[in-house]
């Protein structure tokens, strides 16, 4: 089976590159001739584990390649995937000028027994909406809808072995066609699920709506255990006990940011109220998880004082989370701007070196590794929780430091080892330790 990728940023690339380990032969398409360059030299311009090894894999074995010609790409496929960008426009609507123009061009082009797969996030009814758009230039092919549920970090592992597979078709043709892309994932019993195209565009928006939500609300109630003696991280494992609940997506900390929960809330506000539909939990975990960001500045300015002007402030990690380069609205974005706006002087050490990161904090001290980043510094600060920071010889970080302050916005440490280390420790939903 020959499948055409068109887009080769975080989906688009994880995808081609999971379908070619499957088995089948797989063009990435991008518009972008210097990144297609750099794919082709074996350059992954996206940090993920895995992912560089798995691409020179199959493209040694002939079954990867790359391409920026749209019209060779896609006239011997059998399945056409997009997978561009569909970010929020300033009202909160997802804007659909990359897919479209996509189409626009396929339209030209595709071969007339493929089938179209949109797995870009789309709002309800998009899907249908692209199908007309063919019609109306005279193509009249299968058009599919296919979410993905990959976590940046863990991606690989989550297209080998999802929770399910999201399939929302017109007819028994695709059904049939789309059950033989996914069939490697037989042998692992993973539900596919065919359903109509609504459904299947919902499904999308709908879960990450609700993560987000559980995002919100175990911060919320870490909110509510600073001040009234409860420790948050023992309240989640209890509620995450229960199967009902579960116990991912309830570790508080400084609220959720990337690529997709800002993106998708804000969309799934928007386009309900256009179906004349209110979603108030979605409202409301929007507006409470950007005041989170602040909420975090001035957490970190009461303890340390009152003030941090001209303190030496040395911060941990800054990507949105761990295992990524990530930084589309990051909490640190907001906290690290703020905190530079009161007069501190910031140093900076991510284990993921994001270029990202650098073009954004470009006023800043950049350290090399953990320890020399806190050399001398009067508080040292977590912001993500990459795995390197989860054991850090506290002892020997203390005596790098001159101040005694440790802030933990991701409660990665027990309270008794940093106070253990000489420490003063400060987390999210505990006691502050003094």
């Amino acid at each position: 089976m020959n499948i055409t990728v068109i887009g080769t940023g975080y989906v688009g690339l994880v995808s081609g590159v999971c379908f070619s380990e499957f088995g089948f032969n797989v063009i990435c398409v991008d518009n972008n001739k210097q990144k297609i360059e750099s794919l082709k030299k074996g350059q992954v311009p996206i940090y993920e584990p895995g992912l560089d090894d798995l691409m020179k894999k199959n493209t040694d074995a002939n079954r990867l390649k790359f391409s920026y010609d749209t019209k060779e790409s896609v006239k011997n496929a059998d399945i056409v995937f997009i997978a561009v960008g569909t970010p929020s426009k300033a009202d909160g609507n997802a804007d659909l000028s990359y897919i479209y123009s996509v189409v626009e061009e396929l339209a030209s082009c595709i071969n007339k027994h493929a089938i179209l797969v949109i797995k870009s996030t789309v709002p309800v009814g998009t899907t249908k909406t692209i199908k007309q758009f063919l019609l109306d230039r005279n193509v009249d092919i299968d058009v599919a809808f296919n979410p993905e549920f990959l976590k940046e970090g863990a991606a690989i592992d989550d297209f080998m072995h999802p929770d399910r597979v999201i399939l929302g078709i017109e007819n028994k043709k695709a059904k049939k066609i789309l059950s033989q892309v996914y069939r490697p994932l037989y042998v692992f019993n993973v539900p596919i699920v065919f359903t109509n195209l609504e459904t299947a565009e919902l499904s999308k928006y709908a879960s990450n709506a609700f993560l987000a939500m559980k995002v919100t609300f175990i911060n919320e109630i870490s909110n509510l255990c600073e001040v009234c003696g409860a420790d948050v991280n023992e309240v989640a494992l209890a509620m995450g006990l229960d199967k009902r609940i579960g116990d991912k997506f309830l570790q508080a900390g400084p609220g959720y940011g990337g690529s997709c929960f800002p993106k998708d809330t804000n969309a799934l506000k928007s386009f309900a109220k256009e179906f004349g539909v209110n979603m108030p939990l979605v409202e409301e975990t929007i507006r409470s998880n950007n005041n989170r960001r602040n909420k975090m500045v001035s957490k970190i300015t009461n303890a340390c004082g009152g003030s941090v002007k001209n303190k030496k402030l040395s911060i941990l990690g800054v990507t949105f989370k761990a295992n990524t380069d990530d930084m589309r609205d990051s909490p640190s974005i907001e906290i690290i701007h703020s905190l530079k706006a009161d007069g501190a002087k910031i140093t900076i050490y991510d284990p993921s070196f994001s270029e990202q990161a650098k073009n954004i904090f470009n006023d800043v001290t950049w350290g090399n590794n953990a320890y020399d980043t806190c050399n001398s510094a009067d508080v040292v600060i977590i912001l993500t929780d990459w795995f390197e920071f989860r054991a850090l010889n506290l002892k020997e970080l203390r005596k790098r430091v001159n101040g005694t302050l440790l802030i933990d916005l991701r409660n990665i440490y027990n309270v008794k080892e940093v106070e253990d280390s000489g420490f003063n420790y400060c987390s999210v939903g505990r006691a502050f330790h003094i």
